[in-house]
């Protein structure tokens, strides 16, 4: 009786709504990050395609300046199907790097997958802690969101519909982005593994949030506040979505345990996935990022339906 329903059931999915791919389970993690490196060794462990050609189907713009400081062009590149129409969902990724290096083109394994399933999709550039210290690389993710709202006829984007994706130092930035400023109206957050409170004390002796911020937590402990993303939750932020590895050694996974108990105490939407036995940047691996794109476009066609 339970088969019959099941098939009943995926006969009838796509006049009811229903995804007929199957949801995939968590991904089986490693004992330590040891174990990982061997099986990396011995190539048991399998990554993604990090640079692939661009599919016929897909227009590019690239390298669009979207903000000129200190003599220095700050770029973007988007992405979308050549027969665009209508006014469309965007999803807006930010790279990682510590806020200190990374490339917008870190993110074409998922600009172009999402681009092809109907949406827009944009990468952006920011000043590095070289250059900058905060909030220089916050101010310059609003700038490209308003830029890219602003030019929402010329590249078919709907601005009422916008997702922020980052992972690491991005995640942050657009947490801090989605959280802080209110006027953006973003629809929802994707974060990969990103620092949501530089006030800990792991966070707060890390070379490269001393270097974002520019000065110690003893000589301003208030900056390092300001600078965290769980200082701005309530109960109106947008849904976020977070992905989280538990060998994660560059942001433990208590970030985001706290992460989404705070955003579920002040009432708002958390969405969040441990997994067990994986690093930083996780979703390298093929089976994690296959996970994480599952849940990603479920996440998207939830918060910002293309029709």
């Amino acid at each position: 009786m339970k088969k019959i329903l099941i098939v009943t059931l995926l006969l009838l999915s796509p006049f009811l709504g229903y995804s007929q791919e199957i949801a995939p389970k968590k991904p089986n993690g490693y004992f330590s990050n040891l174990t990982l490196k061997i099986s990396y060794a011995l190539g048991r462990l399998k990554l993604i395609e990090t640079d692939f050609p661009l599919p016929e189907s897909i227009k590019e713009y690239k390298d669009i300046t979207y903000k000129t400081i200190e003599e220095t062009d700050l770029k973007l590149d988007i992405y979308q199907q050549k027969n665009i129409s209508k006014s469309t969902p965007l999803i807006i990724f930010i790279h990682g790097g510590a806020w200190k290096k990374g490339d917008k083109h870190d993110y074409w394994p998922y600009l172009i997958p999402f681009a092809e399933k109907g949406y827009v999709t944009a990468t952006i550039q920011y000043r590095f802690t070289n250059v900058a210290k905060y909030p220089a690389q916050l101010d310059d993710v609003i700038s490209a969101i308003n830029w890219l709202k602003n030019n929402a006829d010329t590249y078919h984007i709907d601005k009422n519909k916008i997702v922020l994706v980052g992972g690491s130092a991005g995640g942050h930035l657009a947490m801090m982005a989605a959280y802080s400023d209110s006027t953006l109206k973003i629809n929802g957050v994707v974060n990969l593994y990103g620092p949501s409170n530089l006030t800990t004390p792991y966070a707060r002796e890390a070379e490269s949030v001393q270097k974002l911020i520019g000065k110690s937590y003893q000589e301003d402990p208030e900056k390092y506040r300001i600078a965290s993303p769980v200082t701005y939750i309530r109960k109106n932020i947008p849904p976020t979505l977070t992905f989280q590895g538990t060998l994660d050694e560059l942001v433990p996974y208590k970030q985001s345990d706290n992460l989404d108990k705070k955003i579920r105490e002040a009432g708002a939407i958390s969405h969040y996935h441990k997994l067990k036995g994986w690093p930083h940047t996780m979703d390298i691996s093929v089976k994690v990022n296959k996970y994480c794109m599952y849940y990603m476009n479920e996440f998207f066609e939830k918060y910002i339906p293309k029709n």
